[in-house]
């Protein structure tokens, strides 16, 4: 049987505050960007340096978590796998992207060095086992019988990007 493997870690800063929407089914969607540096030196001894910026999208659960703690300028870890999207625009031209669709996210700085209060301690990491988790059905329901429920979407491999609102 052949293997095959798509992931990707990045640890980089925030180059916009998130952003979180939600599909028509009422699943979060967050995204930002992370910019990633690279620097080398050329074969005359310059001192070069490059970045890299990278489109990240987060789901459910932790996708709320990083619209609530992430700011821009942050420095963060990611990892998920590379997702190619591709669509029509408005204006009929087939559009493609490439995304980095994230299972896990770490906070790597403090609060304190953007200026924020630290108040309490907060949990910074959210792992796709864990939402998996904190989503099974307790045996007891405690919703009244008149609020309107959501139906619940298992992961994002369920999600019509075309349901997407951006």
């Amino acid at each position: 049987m052949a293997r095959s493997l798509n992931r990707a870690e990045l640890i980089g800063n925030l180059t916009r505050d998130p952003e979180l929407r939600y599909t028509p089914q009422g699943t979060a969607v967050c995204t930002f960007s992370v910019a990633t540096n690279r620097s080398w030196v050329t074969d005359s001894g310059e001192k070069r340096e490059e970045v890299d910026f990278h489109k990240v999208v987060a789901w459910n659960k932790l996708a709320e978590l990083c619209s609530q703690l992430l700011t821009k300028g942050r420095k963060v870890y990611v990892e998920g796998r590379i997702a190619n999207r591709s669509w029509t625009g408005q204006d009929g031209t087939q559009k493609t992207t490439t995304e980095i669709v994230i299972n896990d996210m770490l906070i790597l700085d403090s609060r304190r060095d953007h200026g924020e209060k630290e108040e309490e301690p907060v949990k910074p990491s959210v792992t796709a086992e864990s939402e998996a988790e904190e989503a099974k059905p307790a045996k007891k329901s405690t919703k009244s019988p008149n609020e309107d429920e959501k139906p619940e979407v298992k992961n994002e491999e369920d999600i019509n990007p075309d349901d997407i609102p951006f």
